[in-house]
């Protein structure tokens, strides 16, 4: 990619667990320096201090409804792609995102119980109909994705937030939920075995990518 043209807008999902953050950064090292690596929520001052915010809820036993949950994450999500996506998109860049408007589906969505309708005119608003041009679903089994998670707790920065420690129904539904949308969409979604040893994912990822930069 170069100023030339409009750059590419890849993005990682999954649930708990699922390596998202180790492959990004593996996945930018492969780009080199055109490599532009944010995420989701805290990409952006606004979305650094509402997560903040969010896990000190947690730490103190308090939940937001559901739908305070999904318009913080959408506020949040407004502000990273008028001023961090956007721009970098327009310089030609290849941005790689940490979570987007798939996770919010999920978890809001399929994991809290808002109607998938609602969530999906929010989520129009917060990124102006921005669309990924390719998704890359990390998908692992819940047990083993929070197995993953809860290795991580010695780690204050990897401690469960208020989603991250719900029971395990609640994460097997944000897991339908995001291999529904990949169903959905085929063209922009791959889903990689995240059970796999890192070298085979990561193997997996980058060749989707390659092929995604060379379109």
């Amino acid at each position: 990619m170069n100023s030339g043209q409009r750059g590419l807008l890849v993005t990682f999902e999954g649930g708990e667990g699922s390596g998202k953050s180790t492959i990004v950064r593996k996945v930018a090292e492969h780009i080199g320096e055109g490599a532009l690596v944010t995420q989701e929520p805290e990409g952006t001052d606004l979305g650094r201090h509402m997560w903040e915010y969010f896990r000190g809820l947690a730490a103190a036993g308090k939940n937001l409804t559901p739908e305070a949950e999904l318009f913080l994450f959408a506020a949040a999500r407004a502000e990273h792609v008028r001023t961090v996506i956007e721009p970098a998109l327009a310089a030609g860049r290849v941005v790689l995102c940490d979570r987007f408007a798939d996770s919010t589906t999920a978890y809001q969505g399929h994991g809290r119980g808002i109607d998938i309708a609602t969530v999906a005119a929010v989520n129009r608003i917060a990124t102006g109909s921005l669309e990924p041009d390719l998704t890359l679903l990390l998908d692992v089994p819940v047990d083993v994705g929070l197995a993953r998670a809860r290795a991580l707790e010695a780690d204050a920065t990897k401690r469960p937030d208020a989603i991250g420690a719900e029971p395990l129904a609640f994460h097997e539904r944000v897991r339908a939920g995001f291999l529904g949308i990949a169903a959905a969409n085929p063209q922009r979604v791959t889903v990689i075995d995240a059970g796999q040893p890192l070298v085979v994912v990561l193997a997996g990822v980058i060749e989707a990518v390659d092929t995604a930069t060379r379109r």
